[in-house]
Order: structure tokens, then C-alpha cells, then sequence
């Protein structure tokens, strides 16, 4: 398999990698023409999760679907988040990798592939703004320049990453005394390619007793506007404390890492 690199094709329609056919055309197609003869079906991207991309880091995207056809083609196949209109709109990926096709049914012309879109926030024309819902569509570039584009109409959600950071103190503290536990909460902007304070959100304070194997939620604040977190509680037994911010729409889901306290 190989992987081409497109620059970014936020507004481009899309060449992936991949095999040449491995099945004999049928039918003559006119050159540029979308052929309806291909048909995409068990499409799965990043396995249903949203994509959270932070603001330095390519982010790798998993994706698999199965094609079915008889026509020759020459680049893909691929699936593919898009905004507006499959073949015209916006798409949201810097490079594809597609696997070579792995034959179900080769009198049927049945193939699965495995793929991985690549998605660079580093660009300057990646912004906020593409946070949100898209669609997903599936493309295959056939013999003689025609292609075969269908709508698979599957939600896809792509988030700004977030940061959580939590300090707990005095350490140690005696038993019955009072615990600060003070953190701050951080999003990513697209716009700017920082991490910025993340005001007004409702972060859970969370405890984890000693020989415990998970979190208990403690309470609830909200972040100042500049995305501080501070709150106080009593302390009864040793154990780790940590925040988690549980998301939303547009912004993905984190919890710090944990903040031992012992208690005597």
C-alpha cells in the first residue's frame, strides 16, 4: 500500500492510495463521468468515536468498508468526511492510506479494505470552525477518468482536544482537615494552533480510595474564564484525586492525571 499526499483538501475532491483493480471491467465508461456501477457498504470510521485532533499533532484515523464491483479503477477506493456536497463540498483530510483489496468474492467483484486518513490541525487554513458534525462518502476513481461517488450519510463527530490539569494539597494531610484541589481546563483552538483557557465549564472533581480500581465523582464546579479549577473537601482516606471534564460537542472529553494525597 502507499500513502499520497495531497496538501490540504479541506476543499478538493480526493485521490487516495491504493491497488489497482484486481476484477475485469464490464462496461465502457465515459471519461469524467460517476459511474453508478460500485456500491460501499460496512463503512466504519475511528470504529463510531469522535475525532479529537489537538493543535500540533497529526492525528491517524482508522476507517474499513467493503466495495463491491465489476469495473475496472485505477486510484482509491476511499471513505471520507465531507461537509456540503460529497463531490463539491469540504473534506477533511491531508493524506490517505488504502490497503490493497482483500477478496471476499471474486466472482462477485466483492473486496474489504482497511484505511488510515491523516489529519494535519498544523495547516493555516485548519481552523475552529471545523469542529462539529460531517458526513462520510465513499469514492472510487475508475478506468478512463470516471469515478463512482456514493453518500453513506454517516455521522461523524471531529472535536478540539482538551487539556486537564489538578494539584491537590497540603500532602499529607491529617484526617478531617481540609483539601485544596485547584487544576485548570484547556481547549484547543484551531485558529491560533494554542491551548487556551476553556471557560464555564463543568469539570468533576473525582476520588479514587486507596486499593480502589476506579474513580468515584465527589462534586461538581464550573471553570473561571480563564478555565481555573478550585474547590475544597475533607479528607477521610488516602487516595488519588483528578478532574474530568466529560466534553461536548465540539470539544473532546479528559480527565487529568491523578494527584496522590496520604492521610494520617
Amino acid at each position: 500500500m502507499e500513502k499520497t499526499t495531497m496538501g490540504w483538501a479541506m476543499r478538493s475532491t480526493a485521490v487516495a492510495a491504493g491497488a489497482v483493480a484486481v476484477f475485469t471491467g464490464v462496461t465502457a465508461v465515459p471519461a469524467g463521468a460517476a459511474e453508478g456501477g460500485v456500491s460501499f457498504s460496512r463503512v466504519t470510521v475511528n470504529s463510531g468515536k469522535p475525532i479529537v485532533i489537538g493543535t500540533t499533532k497529526e492525528v491517524v484515523v482508522p476507517a474499513s468498508f467493503r466495495m463491491t464491483t465489476k469495473l475496472k479503477y485505477d486510484y482509491g477506493p476511499t471513505v471520507f468526511p465531507y461537509r456540503g456536497k460529497p463531490d463539491s463540498g469540504d473534506t477533511l483530510h491531508s493524506s490517505v492510506i488504502t490497503s490493497d483489496c482483500q477478496v471476499v468474492d471474486k466472482a462477485k467483484g466483492v473486496c474489504d479494505f482497511e484505511e488510515w486518513l491523516y489529519i494535519d490541525p498544523r495547516y493555516s487554513d485548519f481552523g475552529n470552525a471545523y469542529a462539529g458534525t460531517w458526513k462520510t462518502a465513499a469514492r472510487v476513481f475508475l478506468a478512463g477518468d470516471a469515478y463512482d461517488t456514493d453518500d453513506k450519510n454517516l455521522p461523524l463527530q471531529v472535536k478540539r482536544a482538551t487539556t486537564v490539569t489538578v494539584n491537590a494539597s497540603p500532602e499529607p494531610v491529617a484526617a478531617g482537615k481540609t483539601i485544596t484541589v485547584t487544576g485548570r481546563v484547556e481547549r484547543a483552538n484551531w485558529d491560533t494552533h494554542t491551548y487556551q483557557g476553556y471557560g464555564g465549564r463543568t469539570v468533576s472533581l473525582q476520588f479514587k480510595a486507596s486499593g480502589a480500581s476506579s474513580y468515584t465523582t465527589v462534586k461538581k464546579t464550573t471553570s473561571s474564564s480563564t478555565g481555573s479549577l478550585k474547590t475544597t473537601v475533607k479528607a477521610t482516606k488516602p487516595g488519588t484525586w483528578r478532574w474530568t471534564y466529560y466534553g461536548n460537542s465540539t470539544s473532546g472529553a479528559k480527565s487529568s492525571t491523578g494527584d496522590y494525597v496520604a492521610v494520617k
